[in-house]
């Protein structure tokens, strides 16, 4: 049995700044997953920057309100709202409430930050 919890976890900004906090990833756990757990965050009136990843990626929204974007695409994103992003699509999200934006992302195969291009 392989247990995180969020509260022992490192932050970090990445490169899209967004906070994150990585919940699973095989590089750092016993469990045998190839994909990569993190809790992500971005303060009220703020956006990541536009990037893509080589993985392809799901977001789940657990808190605060925003607008996320894949190409030239955006809708609007709050608490349970599931987001779907292939590989090599670019993206960005935006806190558009007044409260921290929250989500978990799901990213397959693993996260990596040499993975991740800033694109802006």
């Amino acid at each position: 049995m392989f247990i995180s919890r969020l509260s022992e976890c490192r932050e970090f900004l990445a490169g899209d700044h967004t906070v994150l906090r990585e919940l699973l990833h095989p590089a750092k756990t016993s469990a045998s997953i190839g994909y990569s757990l993190a809790h992500g965050k971005l303060n009220a009136g703020t956006r990541s920057k536009r990037h893509r990843l080589a993985s392809s990626e799901v977001y789940y929204f657990l808190a605060g309100n925003g607008r996320f974007a894949i190409g030239h695409e955006a809708v609007t994103v709050g608490p349970g709202t599931v987001i779907y992003v292939p590989a090599g699509a670019i993206q960005w999200v935006e806190n558009t409430g007044t409260a921290v934006l929250e989500f978990l992302c799901i990213v397959d195969p693993a996260w990596t930050s040499e993975d991740e291009v800033i694109v802006e």
